[in-house]
């Protein structure tokens, strides 16, 4: 996106990009985002840049995606990646615009740290081993662990430990990269030179920031009972989730709870 605005030889009192894509012609469902200049022109503690994608792994981006063109900023939220771009202007204003401002969110809050459950059990036999999978996004602060609880629906937690931080988790297994990226890519194959890829195609880094990960575990047994299964992530600053912005306009990702009956 900056190659684009330094050919329009900007020189001075130039401090937001306001963006819009097309929708529909009722104005009232105009979708808008913004960025500080500052975002745009350089990409601050290794984040990749924000683009104008006009394609998907060497394909032309569809229309259900966004095509021809639209933005992606890939620390933010959806609603900040416009779809059916139309255009890009240029203020000096201080303010956003963004669609979601007028509903009381964050609109510049980065993706956040969070897990989810993908696999767990229907039927579940006294003392049999439960197997459990899942995927956790990795956020703007990376990712160190990823947890799990069961707790039995007997038991009485603590009120004022609403986030469950004194609780028994167990740590699961983040899984490696996959071998076989597809997402039609050539031969299956990262393309060379592809940021945070190795020349091998394998990720320098793993988890890899702005990413999603699997991970499993496979948990003891239990008596016959009803339990509540949770999970969690570590985020790389040692943050436990919801933590370190709990609130739902910031990036809020409660805990997961998952209902589990051994009989």
């Amino acid at each position: 996106m900056r190659e684009i605005i330094w050919r329009t030889e900007p020189r001075e009192n130039l401090r937001r990009v306001f963006y819009y894509g097309y929708h529909n012609d009722d104005p009232k469902q105009m979708f808008r985002s913004s960025l500080p200049i500052g975002r745009v022109f350089e990409d601050f503690h290794g984040l990749p840049p924000v683009i104008l994608c006009y394609k998907l792994n060497g394909q032309w981006l569809s229309p259900e995606r966004g095509g021809p063109v639209r933005i992606v900023v890939p620390e933010a939220y959806g609603f900040k990646c416009i779809k059916w771009l139309s255009h890009v202007v240029l203020t000096n204003l201080a303010h956003a615009n963004d669609t979601y401002g007028d509903a009381n969110n964050d609109i510049d809050s980065p993706l956040k740290t969070f897990t989810a459950t993908l696999f767990v059990p229907k039927e579940i036999k006294p003392t049999q081993p439960i197997r459990v999978t899942g995927y956790a996004q990795v956020g703007i602060s990376g990712l160190s662990k990823v947890q799990v609880w069961i707790q039995p629906e007997s038991q009485e937690w603590p009120v004022d430990d609403r986030y469950f931080t004194k609780a028994p988790w167990v740590d699961a297994q983040i899984l490696a990269p996959p071998r076989i990226w597809g997402g039609n890519l050539p031969e299956n194959a990262i393309p060379e030179k592809t940021r945070g890829i190795d020349e091998h195609g394998r990720p320098r880094i793993w988890p890899m920031r702005l990413s999603k990960v699997h991970w499993a575990v496979l948990l003891p047994g239990l008596p016959a009972g009803e339990y509540t299964l949770r999970s969690r992530t570590i985020d790389e600053k040692g943050d436990a989730q919801p933590m370190p912005r709990p609130f739902r306009k910031s990036g809020h990702a409660e805990i997961e709870q998952v209902s589990l009956v051994v009989k």
